[in-house]
């Protein structure tokens, strides 16, 4: 299974994780129960889904972090535009623009990137 693919309920789940880690399982159960109204084995459930995922562990009843949201995003960012535009950066950036002219500072932002990468930074 797709690592950056989540549903919405196991998405919801590891957003609390990264807002509260690193954090006691039986913390997280209360989270749960508080924000999704859900039972002990239902946290439990999930955990061990997005553990198996590589997403997080649970050692010694502490959930950590092992893929931090912001490499989370990146890489299903590079999934997606690997998936719909053949990994073509040009094509996503055209579609989305959708043909409309960027502002100058997304242009300078962008240049920005372009100078950065060729830097190695």
């Amino acid at each position: 299974m797709n690592m950056t693919k989540l549903g919405e309920m196991e998405q919801r789940f590891a957003d609390l994780i990264w807002e509260h880690a690193p954090v006691e399982s039986g913390t997280l159960v209360r989270l749960c129960a508080d924000a999704f109204d859900w039972k002990k084995s239902t946290t439990y459930t999930m955990l061990r889904r997005l553990c198996e995922r590589g997403l997080f562990k649970n050692e010694g009843g502490c959930v950590e972090v092992v893929f931090t949201k912001e490499a989370f995003l990146a890489a299903q960012t590079k999934d997606f535009v690997r998936e719909t535009f053949g990994g073509s950066l040009p094509k996503f950036l055209a579609a989305f623009s959708g043909g409309d002219a960027l502002s100058e500072e997304e242009v300078a932002a962008i240049e920005d990137m372009i100078v950065n990468y060729r830097k190695g930074k």
